[in-house]
Order: structure tokens, then sequence, then C-alpha cells
């Protein structure tokens, strides 16, 4: 069996590792350039592949073919292979194939990363022998490559679902359902909310779907219909005074460096798949007392000359923006901007008119920010870079207030990633 493998990422190489475990002939194909680290793994392991080309003799050699998340389904390559009757999978379907853990899949346009790793921690805080990853770290493939553990904890996008045929968790949680993405989907919001429901397709008998139920997307997709699963709906959150209960159970967050009550939905749904694979009460408090967040998601950089500054890079979508400004108490300067995704700014006015006292525009083109709240915001300002924004920023912000980066938009006009672009915020805070 020959096992071609497209894109060269931590998806793809951590496929071809397992692949190659498992005594199959491995192909690597990348039209891309591979990252060096990648291609010294694939060498040490004797995988033989390829970059900046797909060559086709090869690639439709193959028995069955594994696609990188970040390969849609709708290029031609993709589509000449299907029509030749050769499987094109993804590699959480490939990988799922070799284990009979118990998997907690976690997917949502906001919130996934924060939940997946809370959950991830509160299992680890019991003892329990669990692994993360999937879209965030390391592949599943690349985690069961290593050796097997009885419980995965796995963040799953839209792309990855995409690819799966009979993967299923035994656990899984859909948080939310925005507009992201749409790209992809041929900018029907139904073909993205169907691409979110493909994580319970395969779901039967005692598996368990944990849900926003009150998200009017995922309420109007499940009207009418019978899962024949186990159901948790999570439509209210209820904290108050920094006390937490879900369901008979109530914990303290006084501790929790989590903010805001989306994250304290995100909480409710972590310990609801805590509690159901039996950690007890005593070690989710535990867990919540120690949690530490992933960086770039309402990171608490610094607060210096009494104006506290925030990284929040990951927001990379109004949605997100929203659950941010949701939980600030304080005055706001808003740094946003980027690569704009089409962003109705209609659904966050209210709340930038009640929070915000200046805007800073940090992106090339920021015409759709400045068309959306012209006239609306006093002060609205231009920056090309962290260290200015920054900068500007200063000018505007007094003792008490939040400079708060929470871009509402894609990072690669100025930055690599959202990554980058947090990390050059964080060092120009420090450069104060």
């Amino acid at each position: 069996m020959k096992v071609v493998i497209l894109g060269g990422g931590e998806s793809g190489v951590g496929a071809a590792l397992l692949a190659k475990k498992k005594g199959f002939e491995v192909w690597v194909s990348d039209k891309g350039k591979i990252k060096d680290q990648f291609k010294t793994e694939l060498e040490k392991s004797n995988i033989p592949y390829e970059e900046l080309q797909h060559t086709e003799e090869e690639i439709f050699d193959a028995t069955e073919v594994i696609k990188s998340p970040g390969i849609p389904d709708k290029v031609p390559l993709i589509k000449a292979l299907k029509k030749q009757g050769i499987p094109v999978i993804s590699e959480i379907e490939f990988a799922a194939k070799y284990t009979n853990a118990t998997i907690i899949g976690i997917t949502g346009s906001n919130g996934k990363t924060t939940t997946t790793k809370l959950t991830y921690h509160l299992l680890k805080t019991a003892g329990y022998d669990v692994a993360v990853g999937g879209n965030i770290g390391y592949s599943f493939a690349r985690l069961l490559a290593e050796g097997n553990h009885a419980y995965y904890v796995l963040e799953l996008s839209s792309f990855q679902l995409d690819g799966i045929l009979d993967f299923h968790p035994n656990v899984s949680v859909l948080l939310n359902i925005t507009p992201d993405h749409l790209d992809r989907y041929e900018y029907k919001m139904e073909n993205y909310i169907h691409s979110k429901f493909r994580i319970i397709q395969n779901q039967k008998g005692k598996d368990l779907f944990i849900y926003n139920g009150f998200d009017k997307n995922i309420e109007t997709y499940l009207q009418g219909k019978q899962l024949g699963i186990k159901e948790i709906p999570v439509k209210n959150v209820f904290h108050t005074k920094n006390q937490l209960t879900v369901g008979v159970s109530e914990f303290d967050t006084t501790k929790c460096s989590l903010k805001g009550q989306h994250n304290m939905f995100n909480a409710t749904c972590a310990i609801h798949v805590a509690k159901a694979v039996g950690v007890e009460h005593k070690f989710i408090q535990q867990g919540l007392d120690t949690f530490v967040n992933a960086p770039h998601r309402l990171e608490s950089v610094a607060t210096i000359d009494g104006i506290e500054y925030i990284n929040d890079s990951k927001a990379t979508n109004v949605d997100a923006v929203f659950f941010a400004l949701s939980a600030m108490e304080k005055p706001v300067i808003w740094v946003v901007g980027g690569v704009d995704k089409g962003n109705d700014y209609n659904a966050i006015e209210s709340l930038v008119l009640e929070k915000v006292k200046a805007i800073v525009c940090l992106g090339v083109d920021n015409t759709p920010i400045i068309e959306a709240f012209l006239g609306k915001i006093e002060i609205i300002e231009e920056t090309q870079s962290c260290k200015e924004a920054i900068k500007v920023s200063q000018q505007y912000a007094h003792v008490g207030d939040v400079v708060l980066l929470s871009p509402a938009c894609a990072s690669f006009d100025l930055f690599k990633n959202y990554i980058d672009r947090g990390d050059q915020f964080k060092a120009a805070v420090f450069d104060i």
C-alpha cells in the first residue's frame, strides 16, 4: 500500500511518520517549500519527499492520499484523484484508525484552543493518561506515532473535518458557528455550518455531544433532528461573584486566569467533558485554579504607568472581538486591522461605542474599519507597525485604560501570522 501525503507541514509530516511506522510505502509532496525542521525529520526516517512541485505520476500511484487541511477539495489535483477513485482523506481520519483511545473532539468558530487546552489540563490534573493536539501543537498522527495514550483531546478545524469518513470522537464539543473562512465554502454559510457538524456524523449510542444551546446557527440546524446520541446543550452560563455553576456543581473562579463571560462558557463546556469522563470535582477545581491559557488570547502583557496592555492577536474575526470587548471593564484603546475577511462591523458597533475611546488601525488597508466607525468614534488613527501603534495608543490612553490588540482581521499584510503580530505587539509594549 502506498500512502501519498500532500503537504509537508506538521499535519503531513505527522501522517508520514505514522504511515512509515505502520509499514506503508510513503511519499510526501508539497507544492511549496518544506521547513527545514520537517525535512530533517523526513530524512531521518528515510521518507522520500519533494517540494516546490507535485509529481503526478508519483501521486496518482497512491493507494490512499492524505491531504493537508489547507488544501481545498476544489483544487484540480484533488478533483482528479477522486475522479480516479483514489481515496483522499484528512490526517485525523488516517490517525484514528490506529487507536482505541477515548477521543474528545472540540470545534467551533471561536474558543477552540482555550477549551481544548483547558479540557486537557483538567484531565491531566486528575492524573489521566492524556495527550492534546490536532489543530494546535502536535498533529494527531504524530502523537500516535510517538506512543499511545488512553485519552486524546483534539482541537478540530472545519478544514480537518472536511476530510473525514469514519472518524468519530467519543465526546464532541461544538462551541459556536459564526461566519469565518467562507471563501473556502463558496461564500455559503450553510456549507460552513454543515462542515462544523461533521464532527458528529459518525457518533452513535453512548457518544456525547456538548454544544452551544443559544447559538442560532446551531439551534436552526438541529431543529427537528433526532441525533440518537447523548446530548448536553449549554443554554446558559451561570457565573456570578466568582462562582461558576455547572449542573449541580459549583466552582470558585477567583484564581482562574480566564476573563470574560465567553471564557466562562468555554470553561463550562470543558467541565462538562471532564465530568463526563469521570474527573472528580476537586481535580476540576484544582485545574481551574492552575490553568494558563495559550498566548495571544486576551493575554495580559503588562500594566505600565497605570495602563494595561492586552494581546488578543488570535481574534481574527468580528465575533472574537465581540467577546474581547465584552470582557473589558475599563475604557479601551482598540488596536484593530489587517487583512479584512469581509467583516460586518455592525455586529459590534454598539459595543464599540460603549467601550472604545479611540481606534488605532494596524494594517495596510484600513478603509473598511474607517468607513465603519468614521463619525461614530472621535479618534481614529492609522499605523503600519506595532511600535507605531503602541506609540499612538499612548497619546490617548490614561491611567485606568486598556490598550487592546484585538484585530478582527488576518495578519498577513504586515506579519507572518497572528503569532508574529502578537509577539511584535508584546515586544513593543516591553520597549516602552
